[in-house]
């Protein structure tokens, strides 16, 4: 069975699994889910789910199991003739992937969010979105994050700047080759860069460098 990939294309957390199935060679449909609609992942997930990314292959349904879990990443590394998680780095390679998909995937989302939700253009699909944001993060929470949409580009910008020595010294952040926190950064960074305005190239050769070498690096 073709792997059937449900996910949004904004997504920090599906922007990884996206880039290491392309890179991947596997066959594979990409299934774009309307935030505002997520049915079709809680009937896949008989209720269970509702969150993205979520992989269907071979009569399974794959999904995240907690809010550090890595089944999604697990698997398709499964998959994989590379080996994206290593024994050798085992431990610290979660704690790094999980400060990434925690502390600077918090900054970075509400950089984006506010205007991603402003550019629904049917009223009852952005309702629905709102309504979902302010359950989960209180009320007014996307004009709060709107109004502190520089700060938080900058702290977000800070914490990323922390990566620049491990960056220039080696090739990935473990190595010589990448592994899965490689590929979270990237999901972070891709995240935040959704919209082109909040891209700050500007003395971060060392990480558009980077950037530009997972990119062209074979699995």
């Amino acid at each position: 069975m073709k792997i059937k990939f449900y996910q949004f294309p904004h997504s920090p957390y599906c922007i990884p699994i996206a880039l290491i199935l392309k890179q991947s060679g596997l066959e594979y449909e990409e299934i774009l889910v309307p935030n505002w609609d997520r049915s079709i992942v809680a009937e896949l997930t008989q209720g269970a789910y509702y969150e993205v990314p979520v992989i269907e292959h071979d009569d399974r349904v794959i999904y995240e199991h907690s809010d550090t879990s890595l089944d999604i990443a697990r698997y398709t590394n499964g998959l994989l003739s590379s080996e994206l998680f290593p024994k050798s780095i085992s431990g610290i390679h979660e704690i790094l992937i999980e400060y990434i998909e925690s502390k600077l995937e918090g900054i970075g989302f509400k950089t984006v969010d506010p205007e991603y939700t402003r550019g629904i253009q049917n009223i009852a699909h952005q309702t629905a979105l709102v309504r979902h944001k302010k359950r989960r993060f209180g009320k007014g929470c996307l004009e709060q994050w709107a109004d502190q949409q520089e700060d938080l580009l900058k702290e977000f910008y800070q914490r990323i700047d922390q990566f620049k020595g491990c960056l220039t010294e080696n090739t990935f952040l473990f190595g010589k080759v990448p592994v899965f926190a490689d590929y979270a950064l990237y999901g972070v960074l891709g995240n935040v860069h959704y919209f082109p305005k909040n891209i700050q190239w500007e003395k971060r050769g060392w990480l558009k460098a980077w950037q530009d070498r997972l990119l062209n690096h074979p699995i």
